[in-house]
């Protein structure tokens, strides 16, 4: 994994972590990129062993769709993965309106990884995604994320639409994102609400019970030449504007 990642990962401790491989290249711990991450090694209690390139690069290959390491691999168990009424109870704790993230079935781990990356710096207090044909939270997408999916609620729940029912009941309002003519243009909809955003599959949009499940329906408004933004920027501008109407508290 990449560096920001691992040092994430350590410092919010909620997976189980096994051991933290870094490469022996003389005196890696004068290094002032690495030595966070070994203090935060040691705080968390995690064994810290050396290797050889040649070792971390086979342990990369072995464990990760991208063995691109910057001379460190973290050993962890599986991602945990949280219910609704965590992060419901979050936004409670907090003292705030509920702001979550629902992805329809979205693809691309960069994709995913920006937007979960976004969330975390807008305060989202939870992100669900369909857990069946949709991708899990893999080495790739904590790597784009930078680490942040290692700070988030993040939930699989199998019938999206079942959980959008659920948030409602609960009194969060839905938002599903989409260029048709007829949806409301973002700025004429108040955001400060307890809010859900759901974002669909980059091309195909929302998938229809999706759509429909939605109380609204929003679109960017663009004045530009080209059809429509990349699906993590749309998703993105609409979290900060969420959190802008809430003050940007």
């Amino acid at each position: 994994m990449r560096r920001h990642p691992v040092l994430e990962a350590l410092r919010a401790g909620r997976r189980a972590m096994t051991r933290l491989h870094v490469e022996a290249r003389g005196d890696r711990t004068a290094d002032r990129d690495l030595q966070p991450i070994l203090d935060a090694a040691r705080i968390a209690g995690v064994p810290v062993t050396t290797a050889d390139r040649a070792a971390l690069d086979r342990l990369a290959r072995q464990y990760a769709a991208d063995p691109k390491h910057q001379g460190v691999l973290l050993e962890t168990g599986p991602y945990p993965y949280a219910e609704l009424d965590e992060m419901l109870g979050l936004a409670e704790r907090r003292g705030e309106r509920p702001l979550l993230l629902l992805l329809d079935l979205l693809h691309g781990p960069q994709n995913i990884g920006a937007l979960l990356r976004t969330a975390e710096a807008c305060g989202v207090h939870g992100i669900i995604l369909q857990d069946r044909r949709a991708p899990e939270i893999t080495p790739s997408v904590v790597q784009f994320a930078a680490g942040a999916t290692e700070h988030l609620l993040i939930g699989q729940v199998t019938n999206l639409v079942q959980a959008m029912r659920t948030l409602k009941a609960a009194g969060v309002w839905l938002a599903g994102m989409d260029m048709d003519e007829d949806a409301r243009r973002l700025g004429q909809i108040d955001l400060d609400i307890p809010l859900g955003i759901v974002v669909g599959h980059e091309g195909e949009g929302l998938r229809r019970l999706v759509r429909d499940t939605c109380d609204m329906i929003i679109r960017l408004p663009m004045r530009g030449q080209v059809e429509s933004l990349n699906v993590a920027v749309a998703g993105s501008i609409l979290l900060y504007a969420a959190w802008q109407a809430r003050g940007f508290d």
